[in-house]
């Protein structure tokens, strides 16, 4: 058992936590709105404001950076009817890699020249959830239709894995792009010259906040709604792009006998210890008993598909992921690209200096994140890594 009581209002399941990211979430745990506690999850880390694997309640009020600037970013799992056995003997794996990295835009700032008619399809949903939700999104990116099936760059990846039973899995990882990050910016800048208008103290000027029943607070959630379901169909959108490239490879179509998608960095109305609060997850899943959810390692190491608890004192939920042990440049100092190629030995992937921030030591074990987590989840299957797709 790694659950802890760290304050009155901060709950930590974390056995490997720095003294930086214990302070962090206490203070963000002091806001007078958090109710009834701040939970912090296994892989929780430094961020903005908010500590990264936290889930914090909120009641009548919500804070921006508590969200995360990736709005809705999150992940995506398919199983698929062949054995990592079958994917090698159709081909070579650096082929395979080369053909998905050429129908998913990778890379911060890199978008589609054109919409496939799928794309187009999720186009236009979003554009009828965006005139009800009565904002143009375009007034904060004029290419976001572009925007939509690429994956974006740091720590988001798509990777072909195999499970415990040499079950060949597509999983990737990725949010709403730069869309998403510029409605967050925008209502973060909102909430921090609100607060300062009304003379509000703030433990950090990250933690500004809005008031619910206020237009601005209104404003925020539509549009964070709008953010959280684009990233859903980013994801979406890039899983078929994939499933078509590994049909191409393996010369069939696939049989889908799974898929999960799950946000990792999202806002949801619940009830939570007999009281309707805003449950901001910045880098956690929700974890409802009997609940599929996705927690990926590092590029080298495993990933789990697993099934929720539903444990009352995480507020439902479960880390997202291995967590960062080092920050991206110290990762950069303290690390080699034979480093890299060694940690990544037997996998496909782009070998390039570009990644040495993303290397499995900058991360914290997720073996130890995952027996944090015993009691939240459980795991179904361990998944391994084949080919890995990243962005610069």
């Amino acid at each position: 058992m790694t659950r802890q009581h760290l304050s009155k209002h901060l709950i930590s399941w974390a056995s490997i936590l720095e003294d930086s990211t214990r302070e962090q979430a206490v203070r963000t745990s002091s806001m007078p709105f958090v109710y009834p506690h701040l939970a912090l999850m296994p892989d929780a880390h430094l961020g903005k404001g908010a500590t990264v694997g936290s889930v914090i309640p909120t009641l009548g009020a919500i804070i921006p950076a508590a969200v995360g600037v990736d709005i809705g970013c999150g992940m995506i799992a398919l199983r698929t009817q062949w054995t990592s056995e079958q994917l090698r003997a159709a081909g070579s794996l650096t082929a395979l890699r080369e053909a998905i990295e050429a129908a998913v835009p990778l890379s911060a700032g890199v978008y589609n020249r054109t919409l496939t008619a799928t794309a187009t399809a999720r186009v236009q949903e979003l554009d009828a959830q965006a005139a009800s939700a009565g904002f143009d999104p375009g007034a904060y990116a004029g290419n976001w239709r572009l925007q939509l099936g690429t994956l974006g760059s740091g720590n988001h990846f798509i990777e072909v894995t195999a499970d415990e039973s040499d079950t060949v899995w597509l999983f990737l990882h990725s949010g709403s792009r730069g869309i998403g990050n510029k409605i967050a910016l925008h209502h973060i800048a909102i909430a921090a010259d609100l607060c300062k208008r009304w003379w509000i103290s703030l433990p950090d000027p990250d933690l500004a906040y809005l008031v619910e029943g206020t237009d601005e607070f209104w404003a925020y959630i539509r549009e964070l709604r709008w953010a959280q379901h684009f990233a859903l169909l980013n994801r979406e959108e890039m899983m078929d792009r994939v499933v078509d490239v590994v049909a191409g490879h393996m010369g069939a179509a696939v049989d889908e006998r799974e898929r999960i998608n799950c946000h990792h960095n999202f806002t949801e109305q619940e009830k939570h210890f007999g009281k309707p609060v805003w449950v901001s997850r910045k880098g956690a899943i929700l974890a409802d008993e009997g609940r599929p959810g996705l927690i990926p390692g590092s590029m080298g190491t495993a990933s789990y598909v697993v099934t929720g608890k539903g444990d009352r004192l995480s507020l439902n939920s479960s880390p997202h992921g291995a967590g960062r042990n080092h920050s991206r440049s110290a990762a950069r100092r303290l690390f080699t690209r034979d480093q890299l190629r060694e940690a990544m030995a037997g996998i496909e992937y782009r070998d390039t200096d570009a990644f040495i921030d993303e290397i499995p030591q900058a991360y914290k074990d997720i073996d130890q994140v995952m027996a944090d987590a015993a009691d939240l989840v459980e795991v179904r299957h361990t998944l391994r890594q084949i080919v890995n797709v990243k962005g610069d």
